[in-house]
Formats: C-alpha cells, structure tokens, sequence
C-alpha cells in the first residue's frame, strides 16, 4: 500500500505517494548518481564491450526508477541482465567484476535515496524493494553467464572429441598403407626365419631373432587396434590364467633378463577367466612392458616388478605393481587418454588400446602411484561362460 505525502510540485501543491517522491528526486540527481557509481566501478581497457558498461548501469537506474512505481516486470530485468550475460562471456572477464560493480551501482543508489529527506522508517520497504531489484538482476545475469560458459566448455570438449576422433581416422588411414608395406614383408621374414631355425637348430642367436620378431609383430597389432583397422573376431573362451601368465612371461623373457627385473607372481593356478585371450594378452603384455621400461629409469640395480592375480565370486583383479618412478596424480587419468605418452618415443596409445579392451569385456584400469610404488589394478567380472556367446 503506497504511503501518501504532502509534495510542492512546481507552484501548486499535490498530494503524491512516497514512491513518485522518490522517484522525482532520482531524477533530479541521476547526473550525480551516475558520476558517483561510474567513477568507482571496474572497467579494463581491453573489454571490448567497456562503452556498454556505462550504458548498461544507466539502463539498471532506469529499471530502479520504474519498479518504484510498479511500471515493469520480471521479464524486463531478465532481458537486461541476459544482455550483460551475453557481453561478459564474449569479453572474458571475471564475472566477480560485474557482481562488484552491480554492488556499487546498488550502494550508490542507496546512499542518495538516504539523503532524500524521508525518515528511515518510511524508507525501509524502499530500500528493500531496491535491494530485491538488485538481487535479481544479479541472480539472472550470474544464472545466464553460467549457463553460457557450460555451453561454451561442452562446445569445447565436443571439439577436442572431435579432434580425438580425426585424429584417430588419420591414423587408421595411415596404418592402411603402414599394414601392407610393412606388415606383409613382416610375415615372410618370420616365416623363412622359422625355416632356417628348422633347418640349422644349431645356429646361434635364432631364439634372440624369434622373440624380437615377435615383439614387433606384437607392436603392429597394438598399434592397428587403436587405428581400429584390425578387429579380433575370436570368440570368448575359458582361460587359465596360470597358463596364460606363463605364455606371457615366456615371451617377455628377454625383455624381464635385459632390464635386470626381479619379476615376481602370484597366480591362483584355479583362476579361470571368460573373455577373448589374445586381446587380455595384449592388455597384460602392454603394462608388463610399460612397467619393465618404468624401472630401467632406476639408478639402483633394485628393478622389482610383481604381478598378483587374486580371484572372488564377483570379480578378478590383476595388480601389476613396479618401483620405477611415481607417477603424478593429475596424470594418473590422463595416461589412459589416446596419444598421451610421458616417454619420448612413445605414441601414446598403448594404455588407451588397454583401456579399450578392458572396458569392452566390462571391467576397469586404473593406476595408483607413490614415490615407492606404481601399480596398474585391472578388474573383471567373473563370468561364467555366456550361453549366448559374444558380448
């Protein structure tokens, strides 16, 4: 209910609500007001929407002026607060900058309604209305910038996926050309070594030339199943994991001897896992490889690689454990990301190709590191075989 008071308006007298008062007296000091609030807010000489600032205040005293007569509504302080939104995201800067100046545009306004000449009891619900202007300005200004620069931020991962994708087409496109020019000689050279091994038991360094031939077509296939060009098509099967251990170890024999690593397991010999062998092989040999090459980096002759396979009603866990150097926490998660790589002559898509697999037969990998140990923890679901077969 407007409270009513006895006003002078030129020569005659009229009896006025203690809102139109107020309201005149803005008026009559906007000049004052505006100099007072424009000369103590933030504006850098970089913001390329610097000339709206003044201009947007202006407008907010406007909108103070007309909601003390009840002359606008929600929608209309929404849109100018939408507008300031729009021109603090393009701009860049800090949006605590604009709630700083909103505060002392609603500071100003305040002190001067102070001085208008009413009591403080009758300015009480005008000054509260005031701050509730303010405040949803402010609220619907933040409320939109923010909902901007998520936008922004999705437009942007979006965009980085989306070179990740190009990035990995590229790649397949090359490995078209990298399997027929490389990979086919690849074979032959195996296979005539092979002959000459049947042929000559005898000769020396032929165990040597099999396992480095091996390891090379070994890294050919990881490299293909991150262009996505090579799909093993096998089905599921029961393994032994003990088995397979020894398979893996067999292989990396050379490797764990050159690099002087203490290599430990620990393998439940009844452990049985459901799932495609040659791509659970790939996964294993990978880590192992990775780890073999993270304590090479050790000054001291103390190289320990330990691989503990533990099995439950619920799940298989394998933990690949080594001293080598700790890993940083911000890149724990990292590593797993297509092209990352903290080696120098790495491609960074060993560990995404493990990732890869590992989350299509519905596990997880993940990586803990501490200046002692790194250790990469695989889980799988212990499944009994699929009665429907492939997943």
């Amino acid at each position: 209910m407007k409270k009513e008071v006895n006003y002078l308006n030129h020569d005659s007298s009229v009896i006025i609500s203690l809102e139109e008062k107020l309201t005149l007296y803005l008026e009559k000091t906007q000049d004052e007001i505006l100099e007072v609030w424009q000369e103590s807010i933030i504006i850098h000489e970089h913001d390329m929407y610097k000339g709206s600032i003044k201009d947007n205040g202006f407008q907010m005293f406007l909108l103070v002026k007309r909601s003390l007569l009840g002359e606008i509504c929600e929608r209309d302080i929404q849109e100018l607060a939408y507008k300031v939104a729009h021109e603090r995201v393009i701009t860049d800067v800090n949006i605590g900058e604009y709630v700083y100046n909103v505060n002392v545009g609603r500071s100003t306004v305040i002190k001067f309604i102070n001085k208008s000449g009413v009591s403080i009891a009758d300015l009480h619900p005008i000054i509260d209305r005031i701050n509730q202007d303010f405040d949803r300005f402010c609220f619907h200004t933040v409320t939109r910038y923010t909902e901007l620069k998520d936008n922004e931020l999705k437009e942007k991962v979006l965009f980085i996926n989306q070179s990740h994708k190009d990035r990995l087409s590229l790649l397949g496109q090359m490995s078209s050309s990298f399997v027929h020019e490389f990979r086919n000689p690849l074979t032959a050279v195996i296979g005539f070594m092979k002959l000459l091994k049947d042929e000559h038991p005898s000769l020396k360094y032929m165990d040597t030339i099999e396992h480095e031939l091996d390891q090379l077509k070994f890294r050919i296939t990881q490299f293909l199943h991150a262009a996505r060009l090579e799909i093993v098509d096998k089905p599921k099967e029961m393994i032994l994991l003990s088995e397979l251990f020894t398979e893996i170890t067999s292989f990396l024999y050379s490797s764990i001897v050159d690099g002087d690593v203490d290599l430990q397991t620990s393998v439940n010999h009844d452990c049985v896992i459901y799932a495609k062998k040659e791509e659970l092989k790939q996964v294993l040999v990978n880590i192992i490889l990775n780890s073999i090459d993270a304590v090479k980096e050790n000054d001291h002759n103390d190289r320990k690689l330990t691989i503990l396979c533990e099995c439950n009603n619920e799940d298989i866990t394998f933990t690949i454990t080594n001293n080598g150097p700790q890993i940083p926490h911000e890149m724990q998660s990292t590593i797993f990301e297509p092209f990352y790589t903290t080696k120098s002559l790495g491609t960074g898509i060993g560990l995404y190709v493990c990732k890869t697999i590992i989350e299509k037969h519905n596990g997880s990998i993940e990586c803990q590191s501490d200046p002692q140990y790194t250790s990469f923890i695989i889980r799988l679901p212990y499944e009994q075989k699929n009665r429907s077969g492939e997943y």
